[in-house]
């Protein structure tokens, strides 16, 4: 049995059409306008337009005077364990090259991408390891051309951590352009940025809209943002632990989600109360408090298998679980973005420095897909070759009797003629 204690409220279909539309208005005044239409969206939304949208290696170097030793520190710690963890995964994909029955040898190569546009939100507060997550694992796939696009702050610049980084990592193409604009730039390419062939990152609900639009023009990770969050807790679950990570990303927007799903009713009211006790002593109450109240969710549910089947529903983008055995839910649980078992494994851990990627499918999103990792800047090429003459001509029978049933003539003829030429031969 199911039951809400807060429910949280739905999106209309009037918003989402009127979300497309006014998202379609921007990336079509790019695609016509190019530049200009980057310069009139950045006085729009950032009341600022840079000297140039490009910017330039001498000014990332200055991050790195400008930028406190601890918070370097840090960052440089990030980007090794996420190039770490990068290279560990690569090392799973192996080209194949096989004999797949005698006569027919077949295989595929992991072939990187020649470009890609990586999205770094910057919004309310500007996400240090954002641009991490996405450069390193397109750098450890061996992508030639690496694209960053990240919004100004106030003082019409990019955050001095997400230069530092940018810089660290060697991304010769940064542009301050921020929102849908950028997703559409990146897409179509105006005078300044030329097009890329692949577009990964978070964002908020315009960036995620914009992804969604211009993918066939050029690739897309998945739709990521806004961020959400559900944690699966039984009677043993700490209130004050599990409001504190919901609090954690609903203060990222005021779209963001956060899902409490238990088996204990009175865990879901103390995380209630929790909620409200700790919204008062957070400088981001404005913006947590209003997620919470459109978008939070506490679900009562009669046992943790009903917890872990609503959550596959649910699909959210991290999910933690909070109960007495939390790794015996894992062979039950198969829709989530990245996972987080027991209390001690805070899903802050992962946002900044852990070393699993915190770009990761939203909106239910991760039931067809997991989050960014160094696979998605692959592609997966296949080849063959037939090595005789008898496997050529047991292949054109079956393709000729195939193509004559289905009436495609020119199919059938392709096979047919080789038919004919390698059986005189």
């Amino acid at each position: 049995m199911i039951k809400y204690i807060k429910e949280p409220r739905k999106i209309s279909v009037e918003e989402e059409l009127e979300l497309s539309n006014y998202v379609s208005g921007i990336i079509q005044k790019v695609r016509k306008e190019g530049d200009a239409a980057l310069i009139y969206y950045a006085e729009k939304f950032d009341k600022f337009v840079p000297k140039s949208f490009l910017v330039s290696r001498e000014e990332l170097a200055e991050s790195e005077k400008k930028l406190p030793e601890d918070v370097k520190e840090e960052l440089d710690f990030a980007m090794e364990k996420v190039g770490e963890f990068a290279e560990e995964q690569k090392k799973c994909l192996q080209d194949l090259n096989i004999e797949l029955y005698p006569g027919m040898k077949i295989g595929h190569r992991f072939i990187p991408v020649e470009s890609c546009g990586c999205y770094v939100p910057a919004g309310r507060y500007p996400c240090l390891t954002s641009a991490v997550m996405s450069v390193m694992p397109a750098k450890v796939a061996g992508v030639k051309r690496i694209v960053a696009c990240a919004p100004p702050g106030k003082d019409g610049t990019i955050s001095l951590g997400i230069q530092y980084t940018l810089y660290k990592m060697g991304v010769d193409e940064v542009y301050c352009v921020g929102g849908a604009q950028a997703i559409a730039a990146m897409a179509y390419g105006t005078e300044t940025i030329s097009p890329v062939d692949l577009i990964v990152g978070p964002g908020n609900k315009y960036v995620r809209e914009a992804k969604r639009q211009v993918y066939g023009v050029c690739g897309i990770d998945f739709l990521a943002g806004p961020s959400e969050v559900q944690v699966i807790a039984d009677e043993t679950g700490s209130p004050d632990i599990i409001a504190a990570d919901l609090l954690a990303q609903l203060e990222h927007d005021v779209n963001a989600r956060a899902s409490l799903v238990t088996t204990s009713e009175n865990l879901g009211l103390k995380v209630m109360d929790e909620i409200e006790e700790q919204l008062k002593e957070l400088k981001t109450e404005k913006v947590a408090r209003e997620s919470w109240e459109k978008n939070g969710e506490v679900v009562a549910c009669s046992t943790l298998e009903e917890c872990a089947e609503y959550a596959n529903q649910y699909a959210p983008e991290h999910l933690e679980v909070h109960t007495s055995n939390p790794e015996a839910l894992l062979p039950i649980l198969k829709n989530y973005g990245s996972l987080f078992l027991g209390e001690l494994t805070a899903e802050v851990y992962a946002d900044k420095i852990s070393g699993s990627n915190h770009i990761l499918p939203t909106m239910r999103s991760a039931r067809f897909t997991g989050g960014l990792w160094v696979g998605m800047f692959l592609k997966t090429l296949t080849h063959q070759m037939v090595t005789n003459m008898e496997t050529s001509l047991m292949l054109a029978k079956y393709a000729e009797t195939q193509a004559t049933y289905e009436g495609m003539d020119a199919h059938r003829n392709a096979a047919a003629i080789r038919l004919k030429k390698y059986k005189k031969e």
